[in-house]
């Protein structure tokens, strides 16, 4: 009897093994099979955040992506520069948030770190559509968190009355200045106090921020007081030094003193962005000047004004449940037709390389000048220790152009107190 039921139970403890594993192998395969159907799901709607009075664009295009794709696309406007960021923190996590989000370039090394936007997978062809430099611009730690909506950087703008065309080389506009510099009139003027603009010569010269390793930056590596930055400093010494640019556009009232000698026609050309030209276009028309837009003019040394780019970009959220189907979305309005027609409603530059000769851009002559000028651009640099680099750099230009410090001791000093503010913060 106790050897029957010994058998007995074994065999009943082979059954419950058996029926345990053989459920347990079909319950992964449903789930597995689950899993993949959840993500390549097609969602009812994709909520988009475009930036304050800059959506109206995409009707048109949504509706086009739901015809094509059957999917609806809601959207509503939130101020981007600030706002955009700090309200995702929220949502993103409460699950109330977008899927797909817009910020500009200098926010992706802090929002990736913190986890509030998701790498992008997509083919080479798609990136291959916009400039490198605004592809650079999306790119963290080696690891594309965008693609390009547009792109803004300073050109040279002109009063057409006083200079006919825009020159070519600086030498050119040194010269011009020379002679034209006196009796409250300047021939030319810009704000190299202020690091945004300062770089551009700085940059054009050889020094650079932070050293670009394939992609990931190095902040460690600082090139910002190198011989090419003391050369780019001493240059633009030499424009205050001999009384080319008059003492008032020194410190913060510099923008607003520059805008109100341009407006009033009495400078011939000035280092300014696309969010200046319709004031000085209004300006002028009062004035009875008209304005012109055109790449800067190239360095003495022969290399462009290498100016810092502002891209603005599109992004999926971390959050997201349809990472997938918004990484499309992202790719349909980048395209190059939707990327047009976002320009025509907006004005703001796209990126996309084949629009470069296209008529809306080609005969727009600011936005031709911006996305020329943008070909020679260098991203701002996107990861958080470039917040303590303006400070430092702000100052020790100051003293540059005022004349108290020499261009290499100034630039030491900058150097070591950046070096010193991004290692405090680790």
């Amino acid at each position: 009897m106790k050897k029957a039921l010994s058998i007995f139970m074994m065999v009943v403890l082979m059954l419950g093994v058996l029926s345990a594993c053989g459920p347990k192998r079909d319950d992964a395969g449903t789930k597995d099979t689950g899993k993949k159907e959840e993500t390549t799901a097609k969602p009812e709607k994709l909520i988009v955040w475009e930036d304050k009075d800059k959506s109206g664009w995409l009707k048109k295009a949504a509706a086009d992506f739901e015809k094509e794709n059957g999917i609806k696309i809601e959207f509503k406007e939130v101020e981007m520069a600030t706002k955009m960021r700090d309200q995702l923190r929220l949502d993103g996590p409460a699950g109330t948030g977008p899927d797909i989000v817009t910020l500009p370039h200098d926010q992706i090394g802090q929002v990736a770190t913190e986890g509030l936007i998701a790498e992008l997978k997509v083919d080479k062809s798609v990136t291959d559509k916009f400039s490198d430099s605004s592809i650079a611009a999306e790119t963290y730690n080696g690891k594309l968190y965008g693609l390009p909506k547009s792109s803004e950087t300073p050109v040279l703008i002109y009063n057409k009355k006083l200079m006919s065309e825009a020159p070519k080389t600086m030498d050119d506009v040194y010269a011009f200045s020379k002679d034209f510099t006196k009796d409250g009139k300047y021939g030319f003027l810009a704000l190299w106090d202020n690091y945004y603009f300062a770089h551009g010569i700085i940059g054009g010269m050889g020094g650079y921020v932070f050293k670009d390793n394939n992609g990931t930056l190095d902040p460690k590596d600082i090139g910002l007081n190198n011989d090419g930055a003391v050369k780019g400093a001493e240059y633009i010494q030499k424009w205050y030094k001999e009384g080319l640019f008059p003492k008032g556009i020194i410190g913060e009232n510099g923008g607003s003193a520059m805008d109100g000698l341009f407006q009033e026609g009495k400078v011939a050309a000035v280092m300014n962005g696309p969010w200046a030209f319709q004031p000085y276009a209004d300006a002028g028309k009062k004035a009875g000047f008209e304005i012109g837009m055109a790449a800067l003019p190239t360095l003495p040394n022969g290399e462009h004004v290498k100016t810092f780019m502002g891209v603005k970009g599109w992004h999926v959220s971390a959050y997201s449940k349809n990472q997938e189907w918004a990484t499309k979305f992202l790719e349909f309005i980048t395209n190059d037709e939707n990327s047009k027609y976002r320009f025509e409603q907006t004005a703001e530059v796209p990126t996309n390389k084949a629009l470069l000769d296209d008529p809306a851009i080609k005969d727009n002559e600011g936005a031709k000048a911006v996305a020329e000028q943008s070909q020679y651009a260098t991203p701002m640099p996107n990861i958080p220790e470039m917040g303590q680099v303006w400070d430092p750099m702000a100052k020790s230009l100051q003293t540059i152009v005022t004349g108290k410090t020499e261009p290499k001791k100034a630039l030491d000093s900058a150097v070591k107190q950046i070096q010193t503010n991004i290692d405090s913060t680790k």
